[in-house]
Order: C-alpha cells, then structure tokens, then sequence
C-alpha cells in the first residue's frame, strides 16, 4: 500500500494525546489500521500505522502533526511505510 504511513508520539503522558491526534487524523479522512500505546515511568509512547490515501498532502499532514506534537508538549513524526522500514534495519 503506497499510502501506508508510521506516526510515532512520544512525551511526557498528559490527558488527551490520543484523542487530540486521533481527531486531526479523522477530521483529515486518515485511516488508522494499527495503534499500540504504552506509559512508562510517565512516559508516553504510541505507535500508529496509517492509510492516508483520502489526507490529501502528505507533506503538510506531516507539518500538522508535528505542530500539534509541540503544542501539546509531545514530539510528533510521521514518515512513510518504506522509509520507516529502512531506517529501522537490522
């Protein structure tokens, strides 16, 4: 799937996260086929993989996302399926 994205958000866990990004990904028709969430020590941690073929630019997508992550006091990235997997090789 060519629109298969990885979001990853990781911060201090605060109430919200999930709803607030969940919300910009549904309000930007990006369907989330995988999520897993942990908090460690007060550390928060999800990890979402995403259909963004109806989100229209990818690339400000991305912008968004990030400048959600920063206001809500959480670091936000989104990458492709494919770049994601390459920079994570063993």
């Amino acid at each position: 799937m060519k629109n298969k994205f990885v979001i990853t958000v990781v911060g201090r866990d605060t109430v919200g996260i999930i709803a607030k990004v969940c919300t910009y990904l549904a309000d930007h028709q990006v369907n989330i086929l995988d999520i897993s969430q942990t908090i460690v020590d007060g550390y928060f941690n999800m990890m979402m993989i995403v259909d963004a073929a109806n989100a229209g630019d990818v690339t400000e997508m991305s912008g968004d996302l990030a400048a959600l992550g920063q206001e809500i006091g959480v670091v936000i990235r989104c990458q492709h399926e494919d770049i994601f997997n390459m920079m994570h090789r063993i």
